[in-house]
Protein backbone atom coordinates (compact mmCIF):
# COMPACT_ATOMS: atom_id res chain seq x y z
CA UNK A 1 0.00 0.00 0.00
CA UNK A 2 1.07 3.55 -0.74
CA UNK A 3 2.45 5.78 2.02
CA UNK A 4 0.22 8.62 0.83
CA UNK A 5 -3.48 8.09 0.20
CA UNK A 6 -5.42 10.31 -2.16
CA UNK A 7 -9.04 11.30 -1.73
CA UNK A 8 -11.18 13.19 0.74
CA UNK A 9 -13.18 12.34 3.84
CA UNK A 10 -16.79 11.30 3.43
CA UNK A 11 -19.52 13.83 4.18
CA UNK A 12 -20.04 12.90 7.86
CA UNK A 13 -16.28 12.74 8.49
CA UNK A 14 -15.78 16.11 6.78
CA UNK A 15 -18.54 17.70 8.87
CA UNK A 16 -17.03 16.29 12.06
CA UNK A 17 -13.56 17.49 11.06
CA UNK A 18 -14.86 21.02 10.48
CA UNK A 19 -16.51 21.04 13.91
CA UNK A 20 -13.28 19.88 15.55
CA UNK A 21 -11.23 22.46 13.65
CA UNK A 22 -13.33 25.22 15.20
CA UNK A 23 -11.41 24.54 18.42
CA UNK A 24 -7.65 24.37 19.17
CA UNK A 25 -6.07 21.67 17.01
CA UNK A 26 -2.86 19.77 17.67
CA UNK A 27 -0.19 20.61 15.12
CA UNK A 28 1.96 17.57 15.96
CA UNK A 29 0.57 14.17 16.96
CA UNK A 30 2.63 11.15 18.05
CA UNK A 31 1.41 7.54 17.92
CA UNK A 32 2.51 4.41 19.75
CA UNK A 33 1.04 1.98 17.24
CA UNK A 34 0.45 -0.93 19.61
CA UNK A 35 -1.56 -4.10 19.07
CA UNK A 36 -0.38 -5.58 15.77
CA UNK A 37 0.52 -8.94 17.30
CA UNK A 38 -2.70 -9.16 19.33
CA UNK A 39 -4.63 -8.28 16.19
CA UNK A 40 -2.93 -11.17 14.37
CA UNK A 41 -3.84 -13.60 17.18
CA UNK A 42 -7.41 -12.27 17.21
CA UNK A 43 -7.73 -12.81 13.45
CA UNK A 44 -5.74 -16.08 13.62
CA UNK A 45 -3.22 -14.92 11.03
CA UNK A 46 0.58 -14.79 11.03
CA UNK A 47 2.29 -12.07 13.07
CA UNK A 48 3.79 -10.64 9.90
CA UNK A 49 0.29 -10.08 8.54
CA UNK A 50 -0.54 -8.13 11.70
CA UNK A 51 2.48 -5.90 11.15
CA UNK A 52 1.54 -5.41 7.48
CA UNK A 53 -1.99 -4.42 8.48
CA UNK A 54 -0.43 -2.02 10.99
CA UNK A 55 1.52 -0.26 8.25
CA UNK A 56 -1.62 0.00 6.10
CA UNK A 57 -3.37 1.64 9.05
CA UNK A 58 -0.53 4.14 9.34
CA UNK A 59 -1.07 5.21 5.72
CA UNK A 60 -4.80 5.61 6.40
CA UNK A 61 -4.16 7.58 9.61
CA UNK A 62 -1.77 9.94 7.82
CA UNK A 63 -4.58 10.59 5.32
CA UNK A 64 -6.93 11.53 8.18
CA UNK A 65 -4.30 13.75 9.79
CA UNK A 66 -3.75 15.70 6.57
CA UNK A 67 -7.49 16.24 6.24
CA UNK A 68 -7.57 17.48 9.86
CA UNK A 69 -4.73 19.95 9.13
CA UNK A 70 -2.30 18.01 11.34
CA UNK A 71 0.92 18.52 9.43
CA UNK A 72 3.39 16.62 11.64
CA UNK A 73 3.12 13.01 12.81
CA UNK A 74 5.65 10.93 14.76
CA UNK A 75 5.25 7.16 15.02
CA UNK A 76 6.97 4.52 17.13
CA UNK A 77 7.76 1.97 14.43
CA UNK A 78 10.48 -0.18 16.03
CA UNK A 79 11.95 -0.01 19.52
CA UNK A 80 15.51 -1.09 20.30
CA UNK A 81 13.81 -3.43 22.79
CA UNK A 82 12.12 -5.17 19.84
CA UNK A 83 15.47 -6.69 18.87
CA UNK A 84 14.88 -9.08 21.81
CA UNK A 85 11.97 -10.70 19.96
CA UNK A 86 12.41 -13.94 18.02
CA UNK A 87 14.82 -13.86 15.09
CA UNK A 88 12.04 -14.73 12.65
CA UNK A 89 9.88 -11.81 13.80
CA UNK A 90 12.77 -9.32 13.80
CA UNK A 91 13.90 -10.48 10.35
CA UNK A 92 10.31 -10.14 9.13
CA UNK A 93 10.05 -6.60 10.47
CA UNK A 94 13.35 -5.63 8.85
CA UNK A 95 12.16 -7.04 5.52
CA UNK A 96 8.82 -5.25 5.82
CA UNK A 97 10.59 -1.96 6.57
CA UNK A 98 12.89 -2.50 3.59
CA UNK A 99 9.92 -3.09 1.28
CA UNK A 100 8.10 -0.01 2.55
CA UNK A 101 11.09 2.32 2.16
CA UNK A 102 11.66 0.97 -1.35
CA UNK A 103 7.99 1.72 -2.06
CA UNK A 104 8.44 5.20 -0.62
CA UNK A 105 11.33 5.84 -3.01
CA UNK A 106 9.06 4.82 -5.89
CA UNK A 107 6.54 7.46 -4.76
CA UNK A 108 8.86 10.47 -4.82
CA UNK A 109 6.66 12.36 -7.26
CA UNK A 110 3.63 11.97 -4.97
CA UNK A 111 5.66 12.91 -1.90
CA UNK A 112 6.90 16.03 -3.67
CA UNK A 113 3.37 16.91 -4.73
CA UNK A 114 2.21 16.87 -1.09
CA UNK A 115 5.48 18.29 0.27
CA UNK A 116 6.04 15.33 2.62
CA UNK A 117 9.36 15.29 4.49
CA UNK A 118 10.34 11.89 5.90
CA UNK A 119 12.64 11.78 8.92
CA UNK A 120 13.84 8.60 10.62
CA UNK A 121 14.74 9.04 14.29
CA UNK A 122 16.90 6.40 15.94
CA UNK A 123 20.25 4.65 15.85
CA UNK A 124 20.47 3.50 12.24
CA UNK A 125 23.78 1.76 12.90
CA UNK A 126 21.83 -1.00 14.70
CA UNK A 127 20.03 -1.89 11.44
CA UNK A 128 21.16 -4.06 8.49
CA UNK A 129 23.27 -2.03 6.06
CA UNK A 130 20.87 -2.37 3.12
CA UNK A 131 17.99 -1.06 5.25
CA UNK A 132 20.18 1.82 6.45
CA UNK A 133 20.83 2.72 2.82
CA UNK A 134 17.16 2.64 1.81
CA UNK A 135 16.26 4.80 4.81
CA UNK A 136 19.04 7.27 4.02
CA UNK A 137 17.93 7.57 0.40
CA UNK A 138 14.33 8.27 1.48
CA UNK A 139 15.39 10.88 4.04
CA UNK A 140 17.78 12.64 1.66
CA UNK A 141 15.24 12.58 -1.20
CA UNK A 142 12.57 14.36 0.88
CA UNK A 143 14.65 16.58 3.16
CA UNK A 144 13.74 19.80 1.29
CA UNK A 145 9.98 19.18 1.49
CA UNK A 146 8.29 21.35 4.09
CA UNK A 147 4.49 21.09 3.93
CA UNK A 148 4.09 18.10 6.23
CA UNK A 149 6.42 15.86 8.20
CA UNK A 150 6.44 12.17 9.08
CA UNK A 151 8.94 11.19 11.77
CA UNK A 152 9.49 7.42 11.95
CA UNK A 153 11.14 6.29 15.20
CA UNK A 154 13.07 3.18 14.16
CA UNK A 155 15.73 1.46 16.29
CA UNK A 156 14.71 4.00 18.91
CA UNK A 157 14.24 4.39 22.63
CA UNK A 158 14.07 7.70 24.44
CA UNK A 159 16.80 6.82 26.93
CA UNK A 160 19.11 5.90 24.05
CA UNK A 161 18.24 9.22 22.38
CA UNK A 162 18.97 11.23 25.54
CA UNK A 163 22.26 9.38 26.12
CA UNK A 164 23.24 10.10 22.52
CA UNK A 165 22.44 13.80 23.00
CA UNK A 166 24.78 13.87 26.02
CA UNK A 167 27.51 12.23 23.90
CA UNK A 168 26.98 14.85 21.17
CA UNK A 169 27.43 17.68 23.68
CA UNK A 170 30.57 15.99 25.02
CA UNK A 171 31.84 15.78 21.43
CA UNK A 172 31.16 19.51 21.02
CA UNK A 173 33.21 20.30 24.14
CA UNK A 174 36.05 17.99 23.01
CA UNK A 175 36.12 19.69 19.60
CA UNK A 176 36.25 23.12 21.23
CA UNK A 177 32.96 24.13 19.62
CA UNK A 178 31.25 24.80 22.95
CA UNK A 179 32.33 25.18 26.57
CA UNK A 180 31.17 22.90 29.35
CA UNK A 181 29.36 25.92 30.80
CA UNK A 182 27.25 26.08 27.59
CA UNK A 183 25.66 22.71 28.38
CA UNK A 184 22.05 23.19 29.45
CA UNK A 185 18.62 21.60 29.40
CA UNK A 186 17.74 23.64 26.32
CA UNK A 187 20.91 22.58 24.49
CA UNK A 188 20.29 18.92 25.27
CA UNK A 189 16.85 19.27 23.70
CA UNK A 190 18.47 20.68 20.57
CA UNK A 191 20.77 17.64 20.36
CA UNK A 192 17.95 15.07 20.34
CA UNK A 193 17.08 13.18 17.16
CA UNK A 194 13.84 15.19 17.10
CA UNK A 195 15.52 18.60 17.32
CA UNK A 196 14.04 19.75 14.00
CA UNK A 197 10.48 19.25 15.24
CA UNK A 198 8.30 20.96 17.83
CA UNK A 199 7.31 18.75 20.75
CA UNK A 200 4.11 16.74 20.19
CA UNK A 201 0.89 18.38 21.29
CA UNK A 202 -0.84 15.01 21.56
CA UNK A 203 0.47 11.47 22.10
CA UNK A 204 -1.85 8.53 21.44
CA UNK A 205 -1.22 4.92 22.46
CA UNK A 206 -3.49 2.14 21.27
CA UNK A 207 -4.20 -1.41 22.56
CA UNK A 208 -5.12 -0.46 26.12
CA UNK A 209 -1.56 -0.26 27.48
CA UNK A 210 -1.06 2.79 29.71
CA UNK A 211 2.70 3.33 29.57
CA UNK A 212 5.06 5.20 27.27
CA UNK A 213 7.49 2.31 26.69
CA UNK A 214 10.50 4.63 26.46
CA UNK A 215 8.98 6.78 23.70
CA UNK A 216 9.60 10.55 23.51
CA UNK A 217 10.00 10.83 27.30
CA UNK A 218 11.77 14.19 27.03
CA UNK A 219 9.49 15.64 24.37
CA UNK A 220 6.08 14.75 25.88
CA UNK A 221 6.44 16.22 29.37
CA UNK A 222 3.80 18.83 28.45
CA UNK A 223 1.82 16.84 25.88
CA UNK A 224 -1.72 15.52 26.19
CA UNK A 225 -1.48 11.73 26.66
CA UNK A 226 -4.40 9.64 25.42
CA UNK A 227 -4.59 5.87 25.91
CA UNK A 228 -7.15 4.02 23.80
CA UNK A 229 -8.14 0.36 24.01
CA UNK A 230 -8.51 -0.25 20.26
CA UNK A 231 -5.84 -2.39 18.57
CA UNK A 232 -3.79 -0.37 16.10
CA UNK A 233 -4.88 -2.16 12.87
CA UNK A 234 -8.51 -1.50 13.92
CA UNK A 235 -7.95 2.22 14.57
CA UNK A 236 -10.63 4.48 13.08
CA UNK A 237 -11.19 8.10 12.15
CA UNK A 238 -13.54 8.36 15.13
CA UNK A 239 -10.85 7.12 17.52
CA UNK A 240 -8.62 9.92 16.27
CA UNK A 241 -11.43 12.47 16.69
CA UNK A 242 -11.98 11.29 20.27
CA UNK A 243 -8.28 11.78 21.08
CA UNK A 244 -8.32 15.27 19.55
CA UNK A 245 -11.41 16.15 21.61
CA UNK A 246 -9.54 15.10 24.77
CA UNK A 247 -6.67 17.37 23.71
CA UNK A 248 -9.07 20.27 23.23
CA UNK A 249 -10.63 19.75 26.67
CA UNK A 250 -7.16 19.94 28.24
CA UNK A 251 -5.64 22.56 25.95
CA UNK A 252 -5.62 25.49 28.37
CA UNK A 253 -3.73 23.85 31.28
CA UNK A 254 -1.31 22.22 28.82
CA UNK A 255 -0.55 25.57 27.20
CA UNK A 256 -0.08 27.18 30.60
CA UNK A 257 2.38 24.44 31.63
CA UNK A 258 4.35 24.89 28.39
CA UNK A 259 4.55 28.66 28.86
CA UNK A 260 5.70 28.28 32.46
CA UNK A 261 8.37 25.78 31.44
CA UNK A 262 9.60 28.07 28.65
CA UNK A 263 9.84 30.99 31.08
CA UNK A 264 11.63 28.79 33.62
CA UNK A 265 14.18 27.68 31.02
CA UNK A 266 14.88 31.27 30.04
CA UNK A 267 15.36 32.25 33.70
CA UNK A 268 17.70 29.30 34.29
CA UNK A 269 19.80 30.31 31.29
CA UNK A 270 19.94 33.93 32.46
CA UNK A 271 21.11 32.87 35.93
CA UNK A 272 23.73 30.56 34.41
CA UNK A 273 25.02 33.38 32.17
CA UNK A 274 25.19 35.76 35.12
CA UNK A 275 27.19 33.21 37.14
CA UNK A 276 29.66 32.73 34.25
CA UNK A 277 30.07 36.51 33.84
CA UNK A 278 30.63 36.98 37.56
CA UNK A 279 33.30 34.26 37.49
CA UNK A 280 35.02 35.85 34.47
CA UNK A 281 35.02 39.30 36.05
CA UNK A 282 36.43 37.91 39.27
CA UNK A 283 39.33 36.24 37.46
CA UNK A 284 40.07 39.00 34.95
CA UNK A 285 39.07 42.14 36.83
CA UNK A 286 41.45 44.59 38.50
CA UNK A 287 39.81 44.26 41.87
CA UNK A 288 37.51 47.23 41.38
CA UNK A 289 33.77 46.53 41.31
CA UNK A 290 32.03 47.31 38.01
CA UNK A 291 28.99 49.55 37.88
CA UNK A 292 25.63 48.14 36.85
CA UNK A 293 25.89 49.35 33.25
CA UNK A 294 29.26 47.68 32.64
CA UNK A 295 28.05 44.45 34.29
CA UNK A 296 25.02 44.49 31.99
CA UNK A 297 27.27 45.06 28.95
CA UNK A 298 29.49 42.16 30.02
CA UNK A 299 26.39 39.96 30.38
CA UNK A 300 25.09 40.90 26.93
CA UNK A 301 28.50 40.25 25.36
CA UNK A 302 28.80 36.87 27.07
CA UNK A 303 25.26 35.84 26.06
CA UNK A 304 25.94 36.80 22.43
CA UNK A 305 29.20 34.82 22.36
CA UNK A 306 27.54 31.78 23.97
CA UNK A 307 24.69 31.84 21.47
CA UNK A 308 27.18 32.10 18.60
CA UNK A 309 29.14 29.11 19.94
CA UNK A 310 25.96 27.08 20.35
CA UNK A 311 24.76 27.86 16.82
CA UNK A 312 28.16 26.93 15.36
CA UNK A 313 28.09 23.67 17.32
CA UNK A 314 24.55 22.82 16.21
CA UNK A 315 25.53 23.56 12.62
CA UNK A 316 28.51 21.20 12.92
CA UNK A 317 26.30 18.54 14.51
CA UNK A 318 23.75 18.79 11.70
CA UNK A 319 26.56 18.56 9.14
CA UNK A 320 27.84 15.41 10.83
CA UNK A 321 24.39 13.83 10.72
CA UNK A 322 23.80 14.89 7.11
CA UNK A 323 27.19 13.49 6.09
CA UNK A 324 26.33 10.12 7.64
CA UNK A 325 23.18 9.90 5.52
CA UNK A 326 24.90 11.20 2.39
CA UNK A 327 27.65 8.58 2.77
CA UNK A 328 25.03 5.85 3.04
CA UNK A 329 23.30 7.03 -0.14
CA UNK A 330 26.66 7.08 -1.95
CA UNK A 331 27.35 3.51 -0.82
CA UNK A 332 23.93 2.46 -2.11
CA UNK A 333 24.62 4.07 -5.50
CA UNK A 334 27.90 2.18 -5.80
CA UNK A 335 26.43 -1.16 -4.73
Amino acid sequence: MSWIREGELNLIEKLSANILKAGPMPKHVAFIMDGNRRYARKRQVERQEGHTQGFDKLAETLHWCLNLSIHEVTVYAFSIENFKRSKDEVDGLMELAKQKFIRLLEEQENLEKHGVCIRVLGDLTLLPLDLQQHIARAVVATRTHNKCFLNVCFAYTSRHEIANAVREMAWGVEQGLIKSSDVSEALLGQCLYSSNSPNPDLLIRTSGEVRLSDFLLWQTSHSCLVFQSVLWPEYSFWNLCDAILQYQLNHRPLQKARDQHREGQALQQLEADRACVADLLQHHGNGKPLDAQRRQEALLNYTASREERVQDFLGALQHKRDSFLTDLTSQAALA
